[in-house]
């Protein structure tokens, strides 16, 4: 079962039927549906656009489907299906209250309801930050359904023998790694809240190939909370709206979404690392098998804490097409390098078996 309605075509801000357009203009997303599917913990919000394969996409912290507004009308005109949720905890899908809800294989099980309300049976899968490894584990978990991934920021690194939380512990220097910070129920909650547009500003900002100087983007210290302090004192200072590609409309679109529905359905989703280790146990090692292509940022600090992952792709991403690092880019690489990640993923779908448009060799 499903709700469903068409996205007018009359200029709007409105959360409730459309959000700014590319770059924060305020043209509503043409031919896009706002759905919301019924899935096994509860419901999940998705907005479509086009005909054709099936592709889901899937966005991390602190985001929501309009992270993914310039690649839906970019794939639709492509030929495929593009469809983008909101995680559960996000947006207008359930938020569970409990924090094991949010546990890797709750967001693997959503993701093959989702598949399956849309009245298909497999698709390609696409997660940027947090979506990426859950777009990973949907695919290693079932392959059957999910025939192909493509991951933005960070890159695949399968379980290992480590409990995440105490490699956690080990880093942030003199102060506590972000993640660590993250842990505890109701901690960062209080640091955002009370300022959600604020918060949001200096940590997109932040995080962005806009603020990250070349010579340090994988130093931990600057994802590390400071003894008695908190998260906002790490961003840089001297950034302001509007950014090459975050407009005020673009984080009003952000900040709404999050002053409606808080932060811990976001935040849960770190407080279950432990957990999914635990869960995962079974596929220790596991190679990710379906073709895959990464994408990420110059300046992305995963990039750089996670570059043995990436040494390691022909081992674990055997059906690894190509792996890319945008120049000068940082950690939102879809939505601050629009044009070249739609490239890259539509040449890249057009590779795939059943391609729509016959243009793989």
């Amino acid at each position: 079962m499903s709700q469903s309605a068409k996205t007018p075509s009359t200029p709007s801000t409105s959360t409730a039927g459309g959000a700014p357009g590319p770059h924060g203009s305020a043209a509503r997303l043409p031919e896009a549906t706002h759905r919301t599917v019924e899935v096994p913990g509860g419901r999940i919000h998705l907005v479509e656009q086009g005909t054709g394969p099936l592709v889901l996409m899937v966005h991390g912290f602190p985001e929501s489907w309009y992270s993914w507004r310039h690649q839906l009308p970019a794939l639709a005109a492509a030929g495929y299906r593009a469809v983008a949720i909101d995680v559960r905890g996000y947006g207008r899908s359930s938020r569970p209250r409990e924090v094991s809800a949010y546990r890797m294989l709750a967001h693997v099980a959503d993701n093959v309801a989702v598949v399956h309300a849309l009245g298909e049976e497999t698709a390609v899968v696409v997660g940027h930050d947090w979506g990426s490894p859950i777009a990973a584990n949907s695919a290693l978990l079932r392959p059957d359904v999910f025939t192909a991934v493509a991951l933005l920021s960070v890159p695949y690194a399968p379980r290992g023998e480590t409990r995440p939380t105490e490699a956690f512990a080990r880093l942030g220097g003199d102060g506590e790694f972000y993640i660590s910070y993250f842990q505890e129920p109701g901690r960062a909650e209080a640091e955002i809240e009370p300022d959600v547009r604020g918060w949001l500003a200096g940590f997109y900002a932040a995080l962005s190939g806009d603020a990250v100087p070349p010579s340090d983007p994988g130093d931990v210290a600057r994802y590390s909370v400071p003894p008695g302090g908190k998260l906002s004192d790490r961003f840089p200072e001297g950034i302001r709206l509007p950014l090459p590609w975050l407009t005020g409309a673009d984080l009003d679109f952000y900040a709404g979404e999050f002053e409606r529905t808080g932060l811990t359905g976001g935040l849960n989703r770190y407080r279950n690392v432990d957990r999914d280790w635990e869960d995962l146990a079974a596929w220790d090692g596991a190679p990710l098998t379906q073709p895959a292509l990464f994408v990420g940022g110059e300046h992305d600090a995963p990039t750089h804490w996670m570059s043995d992952a990436i040494k390691a792709f022909p081992r674990t991403l055997p059906g690894l097409s190509a792996s890319h690092l945008l120049d000068g880019c940082g950690h939102w690489v879809q939505q601050e390098r629009p044009a070249e990640v739609n490239r890259l993923l539509t040449d890249w779908l057009h590779t795939l078996p059943a391609d729509p448009v016959g243009t793989s060799d």
